[in-house]
């Protein structure tokens, strides 16, 4: 049977993606954020899966207001940077795992939640920066990542976004969907966006660094309460793209524990700010 041995959790800020491009990880600005990585990277190379899947936002490139899935899953076997108005990203197109992320779609439908399939679709920094900040810059000849990757697209640009609830039980079903998979694959799950931002109005810039570690705390040890949260407390101590981080909830409820196995390891928690006007923060748990 197919399992989830680990949740990985991670900011994807864009200008993360630019200076690991132009090769500044190493400024003072960026040195603190990309040396907290290293152990992850690390980590990665001993502990590559057979397929991650991953949950991040689509920044309109994929999906616009003319089209809004809450839950999109990439069912392709290819997928192309996008091009988010200066080129795309210099790094090797996503292959996909068609056959796995079709199982998950028909499992978890069937589980009762709605999922939108995408078979074609370009994908973003908020996929590839993840991807670069655990897996370093494969380049663009070596034509793909460590490992297969399904794109899964939520939306929390546009109101209404889904719950923290929700997300936690799809992280439930996605679970159990893997596990009824027929063949032994060893999956990882990401959860990416957040954490504490406003990018406009009068409080563009707010970091609450004390919430956000408030959060991964919790995160690691009642993440059934905090899945209960609404979204008014995201939006008032997180900024109004804090609500990002109710995709952190889909990985966490695809973790072991939260079905009465035992509590996941803790292998890497880091946080750091600021980083281009947010606060990052990442963790990974192995169950």
């Amino acid at each position: 049977m197919a399992r989830i041995t680990a949740s990985v959790y991670t900011s994807h800020v864009p200008a993360m993606g630019s200076a690991m491009d132009l090769d500044r990880t190493a400024d003072p600005y960026w040195q603190p954020v990309f040396t907290g990585y290293g152990p992850s990277r690390e980590w990665f190379k001993e502990n590559t899966p057979d397929a991650v899947f991953l949950v991040y936002n689509d920044h309109a490139t994929a999906f616009s207001l003319d089209l809004i899935p809450t839950f999109a899953i990439g069912t392709g076997s290819l997928y192309a940077p996008a091009d988010e108005g200066w080129g795309p990203r210099p790094v090797p197109p996503v292959v996909g795992h068609p056959e796995l992320a079709a199982h998950i779609a028909q499992s978890v439908i069937q589980d009762d939640f709605d999922l939108t399939i995408v078979n074609k679709m370009d994908v973003d920094h908020g996929l590839t920066v993840p991807l670069s900040l655990l897996c370093g810059q494969p380049p663009v000849e070596a034509f793909h990542w460590p490992c297969p990757v399904i794109p899964f697209a939520v939306n929390v640009v546009q109101y209404p976004a889904p719950s923290g609830r929700r997300c936690f039980m799809l992280g439930q079903a996605i679970r159990r969907a893997v596990e009824s998979f027929d063949g032994d694959l060893n999956v990882q799950i990401w959860g990416t966006g957040g954490m504490s931002h406003q990018l406009q109005g009068p409080r563009a810039g707010l970091i609450n660094r004390a919430w956000d570690n408030a959060f991964l705390d919790q995160l690691i040890s009642d993440p059934d309460t905090l899945s209960r949260m609404p979204h008014v407390d995201y939006v008032r101590e997180a900024g109004s793209e804090g609500i990002e981080l109710v995709m952190w909830l889909i990985a966490r409820g695809a973790m072991a524990d939260v079905a009465g196995g035992a509590a996941p390891r803790v292998r890497q928690r880091f946080y750091h700010v600021p980083a281009s006007n947010t606060a990052v923060g990442h963790l990974i748990l192995e169950n």
